[in-house]
């Protein structure tokens, strides 16, 4: 029995595809660690993304498009998955499994009669082989065209060229699901790229949880070199399916994974690390030019895909958790589109291997038009990784050597060095401090996150409105965190990088 058949079997229940001329092609362009404020087209005057741009103009400006993890693993399971990370078990934390039992969109739309593929970085880290896949869940790659990097740190595999290459495996009318998952701006980054390449260091816009410094806006410059280099791959993708006359008929989807690999953005549930870059277009059926500003979770885009291909999701399988924005889509409209989508939801996990007995810092976030709140589940533990990890005798390493949740990277090592300096100092404690069981934030006002509005006295009834309505989703989607089984999230192996760490006071004491 051919792989085929057999996805046709598993795809028993779904409805009835529309004809191979009316289904349109779907491609996927995801950056690796890229926070929402970075593209030109949302007036960033250090970067040039023209690419995200024309997906914009020729579309939609998503302007509240947010990634259900601030972390690239669980945020590509829960997209591929179309279910929150909370309900995908390992698939839901870094470098772990993903259960067969949870079907990934690809396959699906390759048992409709799609023609799929991928380049770059697709789902991972983590072994999916354990769970019996025979292929990475985001599909088979095509990654053997390779480039001379323009610096040091980006990866030498020639994107575009590989989705040639794709497309001319492409039967006749067939049509396609392609994933381009660039591996930038993860890091690191060539030191001084963005001098290099004449960016300017006061058209660089430092976030105020960072100190404004020409070593951090340095750092950023050479971060928004990476960016751009995802960019002009997707440019060059585009005007590939422009000459193949198949980008009117062309679902596409250009957004990230998780925010920009900083001190208190990625792997935090804050504004930088899960508020994402989205741009969606589909001239066929999207009026272009327009901005929106309706809540969008990745799950709602999963359902998206399966919607416009006309495929339906089987029945005997877990649920997706996210509603198609077609609608918004083929609206004329601008600004609120779809006044029913008051939340999105997000939650984190384990990200790197960063406390004592590789624990995990659960936290679940609401996040409405105006405010965000974050449930931090352990606040005993260290957010950003415990401050001494163990060598390889089990002696105590260097002071602050062991916060492996904030990626390696001359802004965390400036952080470091200057936290007994009396302005700079703060920054340093707010990247690596204990937190509070719950923040509560105005991103109107406090984009950075830095005034936690809880206990103020004025808040209250957001508060507990928020509070309540993320403990009844959590509840109602079946969270462990919340259903009495919170510490099978320690269970779950972790494949990659297992580091030791001190026994914390607060565990002696248990």
């Amino acid at each position: 029995m051919t792989r085929l058949l057999l996805l046709f079997l598993l795809a028993g229940s779904l409805a009835r595809p529309a004809s191979a001329s009316e289904r349109p092609n779907i491609l996927i362009a995801i950056s690796d660690d890229q926070s929402h404020v970075h593209t030109s087209a949302m007036g960033y005057k250090a970067i040039q993304t023209p690419g995200f741009d024309r997906v914009a103009a020729s579309g939609v400006l998503f302007r509240n498009g947010f990634s259900p993890s601030p972390g690239c693993s669980p945020t590509r399971a829960s997209f591929l998955t179309g279910r929150h990370t909370w309900q995908i078990e390992q698939a839901g934390t870094h470098a772990s499994s993903f259960p067969k039992k949870y079907v990934a969109f690809p396959d699906l739309l390759e048992g409709a009669g799609y023609f799929i593929g991928t380049t770059g970085k697709t789902w991972g880290p983590g072994n999916y082989k354990v769970s019996g896949r025979d292929r990475n869940p985001a599909g088979p790659s095509y990654n053997k065209k390779k480039a001379e990097p323009p610096f040091r740190g980006i990866s030498s595999n020639d994107y575009a060229s590989n989705f040639s290459e794709f497309l001319k495996e492409k039967p006749g009318d067939q049509p396609f699901y392609f994933w381009y998952g660039a591996t930038e701006p993860h890091r690191v980054f060539e030191k001084g790229a963005g001098l290099k390449k004449g960016k300017k260091l006061e058209d660089v816009v430092v976030p105020s949880f960072l100190p404004d410094t020409p070593d951090i806006r340095s750092d950023i410059a050479d971060y928004l070199v990476e960016i751009e280099h995802f960019d002009d791959h997707l440019v060059r993708i585009l005007d590939e399916l422009e000459k193949a006359g198949e980008l009117d008929n062309t679902l596409v989807i250009v957004t990230s994974d998780n925010g920009m690999a900083f001190p208190r953005a990625k792997a935090n549930l804050y504004e930088y690390g899960f508020h994402m870059p989205l741009a969606v277009s589909w001239p066929n059926q999207a009026p272009g030019g327009r901005i929106v500003d309706d809540l969008v979770g990745f799950v709602d885009l999963t359902a998206t895909i399966l919607d416009a291909a006309n495929v339906g999701f089987p029945k005997d399988r877990p649920a997706l958790a996210g509603r198609s924005i077609l609608n918004i889509l083929r609206s004329p409209k601008e600004g609120m589109v779809d006044g029913s989508r008051r939340y999105v939801y997000a939650a984190r996990e384990r990200h790197s291997s960063s406390r004592w007995n590789n624990l995990t810092y659960p936290q679940r976030a609401i996040r409405s038009q105006q405010y965000l709140l974050i449930w931090n589940f352990h606040p005993e533990r260290w957010p950003a990784g415990a401050p001494t990890k163990l060598d390889a005798n089990g002696k105590p390493g260097p002071e602050h050597g062991g916060y492996h949740d904030i990626d390696a990277c001359p802004s965390l090592d400036f952080l470091i060095q200057n936290r007994e300096h009396p302005t700079l100092g703060r920054y340093f404690h707010l990247a690596v401090d204990h937190r509070p069981e719950y923040e509560l934030f105005d991103i109107r006002k406090d984009p950075g996150c830095l005034e936690n509005l809880v206990g103020d006295g004025v808040h209250e009834r957001i508060l507990n409105e928020l509070s309540a309505q993320l403990e009844r989703y959590l509840k109602k989607t079946g969270d462990p965190r919340v259903n009495g089984n919170g510490d099978i999230w320690e269970s779950y192996i972790r494949y990659s990088g297992i580091r030791s760490f001190p026994k914390p006071d607060w565990a002696r004491e248990e």
